[in-house]
């Protein structure tokens, strides 16, 4: 079972039904299409109308305080006009345009909104589908009537014609720009998701230091201070000792948990030296044995390796609590402009996105970068995952595209090997 961190958007593309083809005598989707030609016209008028004594108004008035608000508000109807007639081809022509992203201004205030609303590119296009459909339901409405009495025999084709210009006037001019309502709608994913967990990791945080190394270091505070007491009183026996001693392995336990806590932020090892180092490190701490192998010619940025560090990181500990496995491997390596890394064992398989062991939410990290995640672990194992992270150059070190030769060899390090061999 193969699943992706990147499933398809429920509002790209909805699924249509295509209506029947058309024949005399007249069907349901024939009678639904003429209809809605001929409803063209009063519909038609009016918006065109509306349209024309807004922008005379709003341009006209722009040079006071409440032209471009009159623009604003004009275009903040064209919306609800797109809306309607959105409604309207999908119950008569069965075109099924996904609903574009609600206009949201990036900041709080009046002048934000009036900057937003002006600039709102959707409007722009519902104006225009206005603008231009006054020519074009004069022309529907005549031809369609003519044919209802005198033309009939050839109605339903020349009704179906004329349907599939409006049906192409709908998906050109009022469904959202795909490519760029799905990356607002991904940015706008990614955000919540960075910003959700920065949140949890400054309460994992928190909460580390409350319950560890502070609860630790109050204890110690109260440990040094009865020894105080005591050898102010000139009673330094072994109880004073002892308690001296005891607090020496608080601050012992305490450093400890620090430094644990630091590794947990970003551990040392994968600043000075790097990630294959660091993820050694971390396989050498896994409860199964796993095999590390890292070919990059150069380190990446450090926010990318800082993600497939603890990329690793968990991967590694689902495999010591849910696997069962009795091998592991850690791979790591460039391809063109991404960073691969394939994480997998020999265990019981059987691992789903859903199924509480963090990667879920692993998924959602890596796609805040644009990342994807893929999971191979069908019952009875082995298990397989594969994150691709975009590769970007450290500071200050020149980029190296990759060659040609490379981009044909490029795979995991054990499969090159293997190759060479």
């Amino acid at each position: 079972m193969t699943v992706s961190s990147r499933p398809r958007a429920a509002d790209d593309a909805l699924d249509e039904v295509s209506p029947p083809p058309p024949r005399a005598p007249f069907d349901a989707a024939t009678w639904r299409e003429i209809g809605h030609l001929l409803a063209n016209l009063p519909l038609g008028i009016a918006a065109f109308v509306v349209l024309v004594v807004w922008l005379t108004l709003g341009t006209g008035l722009s040079v006071t305080v409440i032209g471009l608000p009159l623009l604003a508000l004009g275009l903040k109807a064209c919306r609800r006009y797109g809306r309607l007639e959105r409604a309207r081809a999908r119950a008569l022509l069965g075109v099924r345009v996904a609903e574009p992203s609600p206009l949201r201004p990036l900041d709080e205030g009046f002048f934000p909104w009036l900057r937003a609303g002006l600039a709102d590119p959707v409007a722009w296009r519902h104006a225009l589908f206005a603008f231009v459909r006054l020519p074009w339901s004069v022309l529907t409405f005549a031809v369609v009537l003519v044919s209802l009495f005198v033309g009939w025999p050839v109605l339903p084709w020349v009704a179906r014609g004329l349907a599939n210009v409006d049906r192409a006037m709908v998906r050109g001019l009022l469904s959202p720009s795909d490519e760029l309502e799905r990356r607002i709608a991904e940015l706008e994913a990614d955000r919540m998701t960075v910003t959700d967990t920065a949140a949890a990791d400054l309460r994992r945080i928190e909460r580390d230091l409350h319950d560890g190394a502070q609860a630790r270091l109050v204890a110690l505070a109260m440990g040094l201070g009865l020894a105080k007491e005591k050898l102010l009183e000139g009673r330094a026996d072994e109880t004073v000792a002892a308690m001296v001693d005891e607090a020496h392995g608080e601050v012992k336990l305490a450093l400890q948990e620090l430094r644990d806590l630091a590794r947990g932020i970003h551990p040392a090892i994968l600043t000075d030296r790097g990630l294959g180092p660091a993820l050694t490190s971390l396989a050498g701490r896994c409860t199964v044995p796993a095999t590390v192998a890292v070919d990059l010619d150069e380190r990446p940025a450090p926010a990318i390796e800082g993600i497939a560090y603890f990329t690793v990181s968990e991967l590694l500990q689902n495999v010591s609590k849910h696997s069962a496995a009795r091998q592991a491997s850690v791979e790591v390596w460039r391809s063109a402009d991404r960073l691969l890394i394939q994480v997998g064992d020999d265990g019981k398989g059987g691992a789903r996105l859903d199924g509480g062991s963090g990667l879920a939410g692993l998924t959602e990290r890596l796609g805040a970068v644009d990342g994807v995640f893929l999971l191979s672990s069908p019952d009875g194992g082995p298990t397989r995952v594969t994150a691709e992270l975009p590769w970007r150059d450290r500071p200050g070190a020149g980029a190296r595209p990759a060659s040609a030769t490379e981009r044909a060899a490029s795979g995991p390090p054990a499969e090159r090997a293997r190759k060479r061999r």
